[in-house]
């Protein structure tokens, strides 16, 4: 799997959804091209019952992001969301089994700690594992 490459305002972005969710958990998607080059952010409404714990895209925002990357030509490259009092983010066990696209990245962003961190894994809910990946903030 090719490493995602990442403008650095897409984090701050991602960073900043994390912080306006909290304590809730945010979540959102990137499209992009290539299977590495992230063009675009999708942030997507928390409809969990347990937003502070867990995460569930609201359907009707995740219908419209799948649409508007199709109507870009972009592939979902990644699936964000946070874990507000995380330090070191990792996934959880509801992360790993709810991790359905396996061909995408999980980033989980933590804000626990004196500032953002920002992890990405591999996620496999079939073999019920998950492995840190690297990821590119690459300027333009």
């Amino acid at each position: 799997m090719p490493t995602i490459q990442f403008r650095h305002e897409h984090l701050e972005a991602m960073i900043a959804h994390a912080r306006e969710a909290a304590p809730a958990e945010c979540c959102g998607l990137v499209g992009g091209f290539s299977g590495s080059e992230a063009r675009s952010l999708y942030t997507l409404r928390n409809v969990s019952a347990e937003p502070e714990v867990r995460y569930e895209a609201a359907p009707e925002d995740l219908f419209t992001a799948q649409r508007l990357m199709r109507e870009r030509g972009e592939e979902l490259l990644a699936i964000y969301h946070s874990h507000p009092r995380a330090t070191d983010p990792t996934p959880s066990e509801t992360d790993i089994r709810q991790a359905f696209y396996p061909s995408a990245t999980y980033l989980i962003i933590g804000l626990g700690g004196g500032g953002p961190v920002v992890r990405a894994f591999n996620i496999s809910e079939r073999e019920h594992r998950w492995n840190p990946v690297e990821y590119e903030i690459v300027d333009e």
